[in-house]
Order: C-alpha cells, then sequence, then structure tokens
C-alpha cells in the first residue's frame, strides 16, 4: 500500500483533452496526453516502478510529523493539496488552463505552483516520465537549470520551472529540492507537444499566477448555467464539473472515466480501460447536464451522436457501436500490458475495450432518448438516418445480446435490453407524432406495444413477484431500476414495488447496490467485485419516486459519506468502503445528479404539491403515456398508487 495510495485518494485536473490524477500525496500517477485515450506519460498507478510519475511535496525540515489535506477551490476544477509540520504550511496546485476550443490540440500543459503561508518549508520535486505505457525509452535535453526537454516516441515533455527552482538531471529523469518561506512561491509547467514542435517560452510566476486566474474565472463562468438551485449543491456541482472534465471538448463525447485498468476487485482480473466513449454512459450523462442547465455540452454530444448514426462508422453490420474513441473512431483493439504490475499486482492490465465488438441492444433506447426528448435529431438527414435505426431495430431488437454490464458468459434474452428497445420505439412514436415527421409510425407502435408484453409476459418472475436479469433466470439486476424512469410502468404501480421489495432483500446491503450476483448468474469472469455506485443512486431515485422519502434520503446521505476528500467517486465500493474501479467515473456522477435532483422534486413536492412540466407530468420525470404493468393475481388498488 505505499507504493499504491488508495484510489479514492485523488483529485483529478484536466482541460477539456486530457486528464491528470493527483494524489493526496502531491504525485501526479496518471497522465495520458494528448488525449484521454493516448498512451501514458506517468501511470504509476498501474505500475509503481515502471509507469512513471511526477512528484511536488513539501517536507518537514525536522522529521517531525506531516500533515496533508486536499481540496479543490470552490466550484472550480483547481487542485490544492496543502502540508501542514510544525516548521510551516506549504500547499501545491495543480490546474490544467481548460482548452475551449472545438479543435483538438498537441500541446497541453500542467501546471503545479507551490507557495508557503506560514513558516519555511523545504519542497522535493521528481519527473520521471515514462512513455507509452512505461513500454518507450525516452531521452533528456536540458538547455539551462530551468528547462529540460524528455522526448519519447510521438510525444516531447517540456519541463520548465520559474526562479528558484533549479532542475537537477538524475540519468534521464530530473530532480529538484528548493525552500519557500512565508510568502513566497515558485512553479514547475509541463507541457506536452507532438514530436518536433518547438519548446513553449519560459514562463515567468506572473504568467502562471494569470492562467490559474483564468482558469478560475473559467469554471466559476460555466457554473453559472447551472439551474440547479438544490438542497445538495456543493456536491452536485462537483459532479457536474467531474462531468464536464471527462468530456472531450473537439467532439462533445463524454468518455466513461479517466483511466484503464484500477480493479473492481483487488488481484482480480475485472481490470478494464475505460476512456472511451459509450453511447449509453455518454446519453445518460448528457441527459444529466441538461437537466442542470448546460445546453451546449447536451447539443454537443447530439452531434456527435448524430454524427455515428448518420455516418455509420462502424467495425459490423449494426447501425450503432457501444463504444468509440472520443473522435468516433469505432476501432478499440483490446491488448494485455504484460510489463505491468497492475494497481497492488491486479492484472491483466488492457488498454483498449474488446466489448466494443459486443451486441448491446440498449443502447438504441439511450441513443433515441437523449436525441428526441431534447428535440434535436437533425432536421430531416437526421430524422431519416434515426428512422432507419428505429427500423432495424423493429427487425432485430428480439435476439440475444451481452446487455448493458458487457457481460462475457454468452448472450442472453436480458429484460434491460428490452426495456430500452421499447423506450427506442415510444420515444419515436411520440417524436413523429408531435413534430409530424414522416414515419412509419404504425411499425414502430406495434413492435413497442410487442416488446411491452414481451416484457410483462416473460421478464416477470411470479414466484418472486419482481422483473428478473433474462428471460431464462429469477436472478435480479439493478439496471432495472430505471423502468420507473423511463415511463414503462408509474413508480408506485403494485408490481413495481414487489420489485423494488425483491432488490431490498437480494441486492442492497444497506445503501449500497449491487448490479446483479454473478454466483446466481455466471457473467464469465472469475471473482466478484464491490456494490456498484450507479445503481446505488440509481435506488435512491427509485425509493424517493415510490414515496419511500425518508428511507431514500437517508441512502443519499450515506451514499455522500463514500465520496472522497473532494468529493469523488470511482465505480465501485469494496467491502470495507473503499473505492474500486476506474475512477472518477461519470456512470456515478450523473446518476449521483440524477438522484439529488429527484430527491429534491420529491421531498418538495411532499410540502408544496406537484409541478408540472411541458407534457403534464412532474418536472424532471419522464412520462408514462398511461401506461401501468397489468395487475397479477392479489394485487388491488390504484397502480399509479
Amino acid at each position: 500500500m505505499d507504493r499504491y495510495p488508495p484510489i479514492a485518494e485523488h483529485g483529478m485536473v484536466g482541460d477539456l483533452q486530457t486528464a491528470a490524477l493527483v494524489s493526496s500525496g502531491g504525485t501526479i500517477d496518471w497522465w495520458c496526453t494528448p488525449r484521454f485515450d493516448s498512451p501514458s506519460v506517468f501511470a504509476s498507478l498501474l505500475d509503481s516502478e515502471r509507469g512513471g510519475h511526477c512528484g511536488l511535496a513539501a517536507e518537514s525540515p525536522d522529521g517531525d510529523g506531516m500533515t496533508v489535506r486536499q481540496l479543490y477551490l470552490s466550484d472550480t476544477a483547481i487542485l490544492v493539496t496543502r502540508f501542514m509540520a510544525p516548521g510551516g504550511v506549504g500547499e501545491v496546485a495543480d490546474f490544467m488552463a481548460p482548452v475551449d476550443s472545438p479543435a483538438p490540440t498537441g500541446t497541453h500543459r500542467l501546471v503545479r505552483v507551490a507557495r508557503v503561508v506560514r513558516g519555511s518549508l523545504p519542497f522535493a520535486f521528481t519527473c520521471r516520465p515514462r512513455f507509452e505505457y512505461g513500454r518507450a525509452p525516452h531521452q533528456l535535453s536540458q538547455a539551462d537549470d530551468h528547462s529540460a526537454l524528455f522526448r519519447g516516441p510521438g510525444t516531447d515533455l517540456h519541463l520548465q520551472s520559474t526562479a528558484g527552482v533549479a532542475l537537477l538531471a538524475d540519468g534521464d529523469d530530473i530532480n529538484a529540492r528548493f525552500t519557500l518561506s512565508a510568502g513566497e512561491a515558485a512553479a514547475v509547467v509541463l507541457t506536452s507537444t507532438t514530436g518536433g514542435d518547438p519548446a513553449p517560452p519560459s514562463p515567468s510566476f506572473e504568467e502562471v499566477a494569470d492562467t490559474l486566474e483564468t482558469c478560475r474565472a473559467f469554471w466559476l463562468e460555466w457554473l453559472r448555467s447551472c439551474s440547479y438551485q438544490g438542497r445538495w449543491q456543493d456536491i452536485v456541482n462537483r459532479s457536474a464539473i467531474t462531468l464536464k472534465l471527462l468530456t472531450y471538448r473537439p467532439s462533445g463525447a463524454p468518455i466513461a472515466a479517466a483511466t484503464m485498468g484500477l480493479p473492481e476487485q483487488i488481484g482480480g482480473e475485472r481490470n478494464w480501460d475505460y476512456r472511451y466513449t459509450w453511447v449509453r454512459d455518454a446519453s445518460l450523462s448528457v441527459r444529466a447536464l441538461l437537466d442542470l442547465g448546460f445546453q451546449d455540452e447536451a447539443n454537443a454530444f447530439r452531434r456527435w451522436l448524430r454524427g455515428r448514426i448518420e455516418d455509420k462508422p462502424v467495425a459490423s453490420a449494426d447501425p450503432l457501436q457501444i463504444m468509440y474513441r472520443v473522435d468516433g473512431d469505432p476501432h478499440l483493439t483490446e491488448e494485455v500490458l504484460d510489463h505491468l504490475e497492475g494497481y497492488l499486482g491486479s492484472r491483466p492490465v488492457r488498454a483498449g475495450n474488446a466489448a466494443a465488438d459486443q451486441l448491446q441492444l440498449d443502447i438504441y433506447g439511450e441513443a433515441s432518448d437523449a436525441l428526441i426528448v431534447g428535440g434535436d435529431f437533425g432536421a430531416i438527414r437526421g430524422w431519416k438516418a434515426l428512422s432507419d435505426v428505429l427500423d432495424w431495430l423493429v427487425d432485430h431488437w428480439d435476439q440475444p445480446d451481452e446487455g448493458i454490464w458487457e457481460t462475457r458468459g454468452g448472450r442472453q434474452d436480458f429484460t434491460y435490453s428490452r426495456l430500452m428497445a421499447w423506450v427506442a420505439f415510444d420515444r419515436g412514436v411520440r417524436a413523429a407524432t408531435e413534430f409530424s415527421r414522416p414515419a412509419d409510425v404504425a411499425r414502430w407502435t406495434a413492435a413497442r406495444d410487442t416488446v411491452f408484453r414481451q416484457i410483462v409476459e416473460r421478464g416477470w418472475d411470479d414466484r418472486r413477484r419482481a422483473f428478473v436479469q433474462h428471460y431464462d433466470t429469477d436472478v435480479l439486476d439493478a439496471s432495472l431500476l430505471l423502468m420507473p424512469r423511463v415511463g414503462f410502468v408509474s413508480p408506485r404501480d403494485p408490481d413495481w414495488l414487489t420489485t423494488l421489495d425483491a432488490m431490498d432483500e437480494e441486492l442492497v446491503s444497506d445503501s449500497l447496490v449491487y448490479r446483479y450476483d454473478p454466483k446466481a448468474s455466471p457473467d464469465g469472469l472469475r471473482g466478484s467485485e464491490g456494490t456498484f455506485n450507479l445503481c446505488s443512486f440509481f435506488y435512491v431515485e427509485a425509493l424517493a419516486r415510490s414515496g419511500r422519502l425518508n428511507e431514500a434520503r437517508h441512502a443519499f446521505d450515506k451514499m455522500l459519506t463514500y465520496a472522497n476528500h473532494v468529493g469523488l467517486f470511482a465505480e465501485e465500493i469494496g467491502p470495507s468502503g473503499e473505492q474500486l474501479g476506474n475512477f472518477p467515473q461519470a456512470f456515478t456522477h450523473l446518476a449521483l445528479v440524477t438522484a439529488a435532483m429527484a430527491l429534491d422534486e420529491e421531498l418538495d413536492k411532499a410540502r408544496t404539491g406537484p409541478r408540472r412540466g411541458r407534457y403534464g407530468y412532474h418536472r424532471g420525470h419522464p412520462a408514462t403515456h398511461g401506461l401501468t404493468v397489468p395487475h397479477k393475481a392479489g394485487h388491488e388498488g390504484d397502480p399509479r398508487g
């Protein structure tokens, strides 16, 4: 554990094209450049010896105890690590100025500012880049004591320092030691460029300070668009900033997480590369941002999504692929990086993602919802492309697939996949009717109703009084927590309430929710995993919509205690409350946002009565169009509760 800080002991900084993780000890142990999905320059999080890192931290001059705290400057992506020792108090501010441009850039700058606010403290700096996931050697050259160039294959890393920080060669790496007293500050700047580009101008400290203020102003201005004014303002703002940081500005495509290879179980094999754009995750992320008032981000992703639908850049014959690179490239060949030991020995470490070749039919529902609910399907050409997709789905929805969780244990008739096929047809029918668009409405309506009947008949288990994972099992699946949200069933329908009760018994551990039980429903992988944060927040939303407000609020408050020290979440929570999986996870943060908004709305309704939205339904809650699950024997009363 001394070589690998806990996953949660990190903050993230980024410039909207790439992102870096900074440990609470002041070490950059993850950075890929020039894009999120580029090979790493620093990856000691996956191999403490071979991965490379950049450390900047204060030291206690007398060897006495050092207290370290990390925080974000409020409502920004500027990360501050504070060092408090008997000899003084110092801090390191890490940030990347946002590259708010539609054009990809090859130059990215990570700035580290050290200062002392009380007393006097020595600082130690190390820079040990390891290019191409630690596979490629580099060459070091120095023009003077304040600049160095690390030249790797296709990428150069320029290191520059301000006055007072002399950079000393240590083999092919760089070290520095310097002391600051109260009121003094210094900076080191790491600039990545494509190979052969000229070195950036030497920075003055005044220029660095101006850049920091510009970065702060960017984030404060961006958050002014946020319409959320609820009970959990700070954590919702942090989640919104995190979702923004995980979005590739040139294309508008959000990635699932900033990292690859972080384990769902320590020592296990569930170590995936999440630096890509999943149609499902991105569609849900953008819906969360849209609900918060961030229209520009929603529009940018929908343009990207329309491009995938219209241009059909896929490696198979299907209209959509489940994931793409941030620029829309569908090729994500998976390889195992055998030279990396993995986080705490968790191997294999994978780059790329073979799940890109899977059939996951639910993506057509999420994509249709993202495009149609906002009325942004791209005029006639976009509508034609979307209509072609829905026509294809009419002929292909009724087949086994790998499902939302990308299991590698064989295809099944997953209920969630059918649910989202219903969503695709439902949204298509609604749009064709509302906007008078030419479409085979009768065919889509018939398909929607057929899917509905099939789910009710085959996705329901009479013995368990619950909807189940797939048609050949009685195992439950937390993805079905979205059934009320997408409008398939009323949140107070008796059969939904018994499903929720069954999940309480089988999948819920306190406020934490498992996706499914892999022992009861083998997924083709060894080992186990923690509870899934996405599902835990969806559970909060389902509780709130079902009227169990006290339970919902209690579960939400407890979930917030699993956030790390700066408000970030990984993918999962382990048995001892530790964060597991890739970090930070967009899925988790979008679900946190939707849970907070749903809980706010239901708490407000309990006091003042419901507010109505555009279609006459509760604001923030998708329309159900009068559909409820037909009652089974023994159920009485109004399905609307």
